[in-house]
């Protein structure tokens, strides 16, 4: 067998638990989807008034495609609206909408936690695609090749390493928004509880990802340890 039925046992777990907490945001989302934010504004709308608060004018809001594909570019300094959230005037479109804008303040305030971030990311696709293959050689060779399988352990720790950065760039993300939608009264009272409620689901997405590879990189170091010490 190419991978041993432990990996393959963690590796089936965390995709159930990833994928249950992704329906359970989609399920979120669409429920908050249905309710209208009570100052009737678009996320459009949303994401240009929090960015004017702030001060912040060399940001571009653009219309984007598919669903929950919202993002912050930094390179280009676009925020990404999918048509639901640039469109919708909804609890979720505002609170997706504030989030985004929040790494846009982040950005312009030179948040250190996103400043790693960025400067991991040209590291980690280099890693990201290089450890799919190095994972099946390491398996296959862990008993003749032991440095193989560290070689594994090595890009698994930057895409790792990456996975916790995320995590509390996206919690601060969340934080900006969530502060900036009450003391506005953008979202306020069940408003601003359904956009905190939302952004907490989107966050264990993140959450699950981290917890995922964190337990995948310590299987293959003691995967790795085992071997060496045979």
């Amino acid at each position: 067998m190419v991978f041993d039925m432990g990996y393959m046992i963690v590796a089936g777990i965390f995709s159930v638990i990833g994928m249950v907490i992704s329906q359970r945001l989609k399920s979120k989302f669409n429920h908050y989807s249905q309710i209208r934010l009570r100052s009737g504004m678009t996320g459009r709308e949303v994401a240009q008034q929090m960015l004017g608060h702030f001060g912040i004018s060399d940001v571009q809001i653009v219309e984007g495609q598919g669903f929950l594909t919202d993002h912050y570019n930094p390179a280009s300094k676009t925020v990404s609206l999918s048509p639901a959230v640039f469109r919708g005037n909804s609890i979720a479109a505002a609170a997706v909408a504030a989030h985004e804008c929040g790494h846009a303040v982040q950005h312009a305030q030179a948040y250190s936690m996103l400043q790693v971030r960025s400067a991991l990311v040209p590291v980690v696709q280099f890693s990201a695609m290089a450890q799919q293959w190095l994972l099946i050689l390491a398996f296959v060779t862990l008993s003749s090749m032991p440095s193989i399988m560290l070689a594994t352990i090595v890009v698994f720790a930057v895409t790792t390493l990456f996975s916790l950065v995320t995590l509390p760039v996206e919690f601060d993300a969340s934080k900006r928004a969530l502060a900036w939608l009450n003391s506005s009264g953008v979202a306020q009272g069940s408003d601003h509880e359904g956009a905190k409620d939302a952004l907490w689901w989107a966050a264990m997405t993140y959450v699950s990802a981290a917890l995922s590879a964190l337990v995948m990189l310590l299987y293959l170091v003691m995967r790795y340890s085992a071997a060496t010490r045979d």
